[in-house]
């Protein structure tokens, strides 16, 4: 079982160990293209100006264009203690157990604009970069050079793959296959209705994480999912690709979707209230 998880735009600073390229998760095939990434970003870094305009920065923030001058100098730290946000802060990487934690290492990526996919344990130094920007020197956008250097990898090694990552970053590595499911979250509202989330779909997606790690789940299919969602209290159900052969397993996976109400206020002025009831599956 794999987990995706999108990075932050916010970013712990420092680090106590080293950062070496080579360690990273899938050196062989996104190796050299971590270095390209890497050196457009530093080169477009020394122009203030021109790096604030390409990464979309402010006045309060154009100080983190620093941190792409001192990769190798700044300190690392794992990617999953690295990245904060509504999503890691929900997840709570600093408040699990040994356990918990371990299963967060052995079991969850993240996908970085400028490494790539690395895994939860990866060290990697703070950084300023998005997925949906633009590095003059690579010659290339990201979504592209990303896109050629991750068809390498093979997703089916993996098993049940579960995709948390937005848009942009799933654009940069797009994930194939039968067993690859896509997260949705969405809420319902008192008359039934659900209607997707935005911002506090963050919140419900590291509470996920979080649970699952909890619990030392071991998930080889969308079903077991469902199974293990429903003994948790979880409103979750299953849409599978309509291109899935049922008999073969071949085609595209397919979305999963999360009720919740997590993180969302109930009224204006009002507190979030957790997630959720029963489990369920259904196919289209």
């Amino acid at each position: 079982m794999l987990i995706l998880l999108p990075p932050s735009e916010t970013k712990r600073p420092g680090g106590d160990r080293a950062f070496r390229a080579s360690d990273l998760w899938h050196h062989r095939a996104l190796g050299e293209t971590r270095a390209q990434v890497r050196a457009a970003l530093e080169e477009l870094s020394r122009d203030t100006d021109a790096a604030a305009k390409a990464l979309k920065l402010g006045a309060k923030n154009r100080g983190e264009i620093a941190h792409n001058l001192r990769l190798s100098r700044s300190g690392a730290m794992p990617a999953i203690e690295r990245y904060t946000g509504v999503l890691y802060d929900a997840l709570g990487i600093d408040r699990l157990a040994a356990p918990a934690r371990a299963w967060i290492d052995a079991h969850v990526a993240v996908q970085s604009a400028l490494f790539g996919l690395v895994r939860a344990g990866d060290p990697i130094p703070a950084y300023r970069l998005s997925g949906g920007s633009r590095l003059p020197e690579l010659g290339a956008p990201l979504k592209r050079v990303w896109q050629r250097t991750h068809a390498d990898i093979d997703w089916d090694a993996y098993g049940f793959v579960l995709d948390l990552r937005s848009g942009d970053y799933q654009a940069l590595a797009p994930v194939d296959g039968p067993n690859a499911f896509r997260l949705q979250v969405v809420q319902r509202a008192a008359d039934g209705t659900t209607r997707a989330l935005n911002h506090f779909n963050k919140a419900a997606k590291g509470d996920l994480v979080r649970r699952l790690a909890e619990t030392g789940a071991e998930l080889s299919s969308a079903d077991d999912l469902m199974s293990w969602g429903a003994a948790h209290g979880l409103d979750l159900s299953v849409s599978v690709a309509a291109d899935t052969d049922a008999d073969t397993g071949s085609g595209r996976g397919g979305e999963i979707t999360l009720v919740t109400d997590l993180g969302a206020p109930t009224q204006a002025g009002g507190s979030a209230s957790s997630s959720t009831t029963t489990s369920r599956v259904g196919t289209a």
